[in-house]
């Protein structure tokens, strides 16, 4: 067999019997991420706030011969997101890897944005994160299992127009960096991953977090990863307890970049803007 042949091999049921918990699971990297977890053996629950959306997945799920759970639940109500972990363990009787994916990205300048944005970008990016978390990690002690983070490249890279975006990223990435100190010795692992450019209805949503479905997505379409190979590497990731992974060639350079020569980025994005420009999006 080739070497690409082993590696699908061995990784083919790689979640067997496991049980996992996926939030933002109704579309996009959630969604593909779910049928990922359940095609390598796994038991998936997803959680978000479209419970058609919900249903579809654990029908799909199901189709693939797995257990599936549609969990209704707002990251933002520490209410919700206590009865989603808690009904994850008692009807699929375990939990072995949660993976914090709900988010949404506002746009605009800093000098534009309202207080009311800010605040639902950062309880949606990081409040939403630290309480699935928090509410995972009693779980998870149990089985030594392993909780996911979905950040972004942009952790790692100023993008004008996406302060708020931005800051929410970079903010799970500190969550994470912290929690793997936190969980230290316990068993469970802490993976954050920073997925570049890849196919979601990211630029569909707007600053309330009301979804658009007649909006074109600015990011450059070329770069775009599909969802599946997106969730494949995803899956590699929280399997091999990586405790950071950034993927798409474009997210690796501009992570480096952010990260060893960041004012290189700064002076690329200033250069290319013109005079008194306040808006646009380019979210990763």
């Amino acid at each position: 067999m080739t070497a690409d042949l082993l590696h699908l091999a061995a990784m083919a049921r790689d979640f067997e019997g496991s049980v996992t918990w996926v939030t933002g699971g109704g579309s996009g990297i959630g969604r593909a991420l779910a049928l990922e977890l359940a095609r390598r053996g796994a038991d998936v629950a997803v959680s978000g706030r479209r419970a058609d959306r919900l249903a579809a997945v654990v029908s799909e799920i199901e189709g693939l011969g797995r257990r599936g759970l549609a969990l209704p639940c707002d990251v933002t109500n520490e209410d919700d997101v206590w009865a989603a972990a808690a009904a994850v363990a008692r009807t699929l009787g375990k939990l072995d890897v949660a993976v914090a994916n709900a988010g949404f990205g506002v746009v605009g300048s800093i000098e534009t944005l309202t207080a009311a944005e800010w605040r639902r970008q950062l309880d949606v990016n990081v409040v939403g994160v630290a309480l699935t978390a928090k509410h995972a990690l009693p779980h998870l002690r149990a089985t030594e299992g392993r909780l996911g983070l979905v950040g972004s490249v942009a952790a790692f890279v100023p993008l004008a127009s996406n302060g708020a975006y931005v800051a929410s990223k970079s903010a799970v990435r500190a969550i994470g960096q912290t929690l793997a100190i936190e969980v230290a010795k316990t068993g469970v692992s802490v993976t954050t991953i920073h997925p570049g450019f890849v196919e979601s209805e990211i630029a569909q949503v707007d600053n309330a977090g009301a979804f658009h479905a007649e909006r074109r997505d600015p990011r450059p379409q070329k770069l775009l990863w599909r969802t599946d190979d997106a969730a494949r590497v995803m899956a590699d990731a929280l399997h091999a307890r990586k405790r950071e992974y950034v993927f798409t060639a474009h997210g690796k350079v501009g992570a480096f970049i952010g990260q060893h020569l960041p004012g290189l980025a700064i002076f690329a994005q200033a250069r290319s803007r013109k005079p008194g420009k306040k808006d646009g999006a380019t979210r990763e």
